[in-house]
């Protein structure tokens, strides 16, 4: 479902269902999570994901989809306490012994980021799905959302682009064994370290890149914040590979939605390449997380970046005075 379909359905629900004097984000800003203060030192961060198989081994699948649940929580500076696995699963037509291995990949990474896995919720149903509904905890003051950038902020992005154009070459069996490890390898790493680092240093917002991409993620971050956002295309981390395959034509449908929602909002100056626009646009799973961090703090949050083992984050670019467009260039 694209970002401008979700927002319209929201519009339809009952205005008291959506406030509460204790609700500290809620869906006005299309953050990552939503969360709910319990007392003055507490908070409730909550989230839930899901998706398909985008890989054939059920194991990584498990973890994969573990990992991106988790980041919502990491991405507004949570820790994760618990998790509830949600299964959607053709027992009629695969093996249990399936899901299995595809519960025990999730709950490996459960454990990884110190979260307890406390039940869940299976159905029948024609394609396998799977994800987690996690719930973290805050202090209510050190609650990071998407809307707090300011001008004069640098965006830092701690993982490469590109996941989804990669897993469309290996659906059309144009990449092979090396390119699915790399992408799995980047899609069930947890942005727990990352978090970790952005909490230390202190940033003004967040986000973690999903399913509106690279350039829809900022959008929100610029929407939700009233700032212009201009990224450096050359300065972007990308996947081996990725812009070969995307020249090609191997691009996820919903790239192309996300470019269609992000119709006048975007602006490409001098020669970016049709093939790198089709890398922003790409809906990523998994990735990394996108902070707006003050200018003095870029250096201390690079470095303690680096010395917890996330060393391909990168600047990419800034925030400015201005009213929610992106520039690309």
């Amino acid at each position: 479902m694209g970002p401008g379909t979700l927002s319209q359905l929201l519009q339809v629900l009952p205005a008291q269902a959506l406030k509460s004097p204790h609700l500290l984000v809620g869906i006005e800003t299309i953050d990552d999570a939503g969360v709910f203060r319990l007392r003055e030192d507490i908070a409730l961060i909550q989230t839930l994901d899901f998706f398909t198989p985008i890989v054939d081994d059920p194991y990584l699948f498990g973890q994969v989809a573990a990992a991106n649940a988790l980041s919502d929580i990491y991405a507004m500076g949570g820790r994760p306490l618990t998790a509830m696995n949600v299964v959607c699963f053709p027992t009629k037509k695969v093996d249990v012994e399936v899901l299995g291995e595809i519960l025990r990949g999730g709950a490996e990474k459960i454990i990884e980021a110190g979260a307890v896995l406390v039940g869940g919720h299976s159905i029948e149903d024609e394609e396998p799905k799977y994800g987690l509904a996690v719930t973290g905890i805050a202090h209510p003051d050190r609650i990071v959302t998407n809307s707090g950038a300011r001008p004069g902020d640098k965006l830092v992005l701690t993982k490469p682009l590109g996941t989804g154009i990669l897993a469309t070459a290996l659906k059309a069996d144009m990449a092979g064994r090396e390119t699915e490890e790399e992408m799995v390898r980047w899609m069930a790493m947890l942005n727990r370290d990352a978090a970790a680092a952005m909490m230390e240093v202190g940033v003004h917002a967040c986000t973690d890149i999903t399913g509106f991409g690279l350039l829809g993620h900022c959008l929100e971050l610029a929407q939700g914040s009233g700032v212009d956002v201009i990224l450096e295309s050359g300065e972007i981390p990308l996947l081996p590979g990725v812009l070969d395959l995307a020249a090609m034509g191997l691009v996820p449908g919903g790239a192309y939605n996300n470019r269609r929602y992000m119709e006048g909002k975007v602006r490409f100056e001098g020669r970016v390449k049709e093939a790198l626009q089709d890398v922003l646009f790409d809906p990523q799973t998994s990735g990394g997380l996108l902070m707006a961090v003050a200018p003095e703090k870029v250096s201390p949050l690079l470095s303690e970046l680096q010395r917890r083992g996330v060393g391909t984050a990168r600047v990419i670019g800034e925030a400015v005075e201005g009213r929610g467009f992106i520039h690309v260039r």
